[in-house]
């Protein structure tokens, strides 16, 4: 706030004396050493946001790749897409498992930033939980993992996975249909199996990833912006 501003507001007026009320306290507020935790979990948040970002930029690159090769000629085998799309899932198990370390860091910085600083910028909206100096104690004392194997997946999924996953269906449908010799189901064929056999395998691994996406579930990642919150304080 520059020099004009504040000669503008009535040092009388309560609501503005209410800013900040309780940010520097010394029962509430950021002490020296809090600050310096919370630039440490900020930190720490980073460090795992960028594994996060890593895993999906080579599951990308992978998959360009492999896509790339088999449709560069019609004599490249079918089942090399399919062979990209295990190396997804192989990413994807890897960031998923980082997100739920992730979500260990992002839920501190959530919890100092609700209960700290939010409370302290205007404390007329009171505490987002009363009891957050003991839950967030206990998790300094015995850091645990929040969430479930499968919702940092179902999680993954939403954001890009699901995604990748679409379109290495819709290449491998192309690939063994307009881009191959022989008709479907025998286009789809591997060596000895059927490729109505192969075509069930694929359907029912791409249907189980949509249910674990769109299955309806209570979150537990300390996620701030679920899309139902997007402009709703604006």
């Amino acid at each position: 706030m520059d020099r004009e501003s504040t000669k503008d507001v009535d040092p009388t007026d309560t609501d503005h004396r209410e800013i900040g009320q309780g940010l520097l306290e010394e029962d509430m507020g950021p002490s020296s050493a809090l600050a310096h935790l919370y630039r440490g979990e900020i930190h720490r948040m980073k460090f795992w946001r960028e594994r996060l970002d890593q895993t999906t930029y080579w599951a990308i690159v992978v998959m360009s790749a492999i896509l790339t090769w088999s449709f560069s000629s019609r004599n490249n085998p079918h089942y090399v897409v399919l062979l990209g799309a295990a190396a997804v899932t192989a990413f994807l198990v890897i960031e998923a498992r980082r997100y739920r370390g992730y979500d260990i860091w992002r839920g501190r910085v959530r919890t100092l930033q609700k209960n700290v600083f939010a409370y302290g910028l205007d404390p007329s909206a009171g505490l987002e939980d009363p009891s957050w100096r003991e839950t967030l104690s206990q998790d300094y004392r015995r850091p645990t993992i929040k969430i479930t194997t499968e919702e940092a997946i179902a999680h993954r999924l939403r954001r890009i996975y699901f995604l990748l996953y679409t379109i290495i269906l819709g290449a491998w449908v192309i690939r063994v249909t307009a881009f191959a010799s022989r008709p479907w189901p025998e286009s789809a064929a591997i060596g000895g199996v059927p490729g109505l056999a192969v075509t069930a395998v694929v359907a029912a691994c791409y249907l189980l990833a949509v249910v674990v996406t769109v299955r309806p579930r209570t979150w537990r990642a300390e996620d701030e912006l679920h899309d139902a919150e997007v402009g709703r304080h604006r």
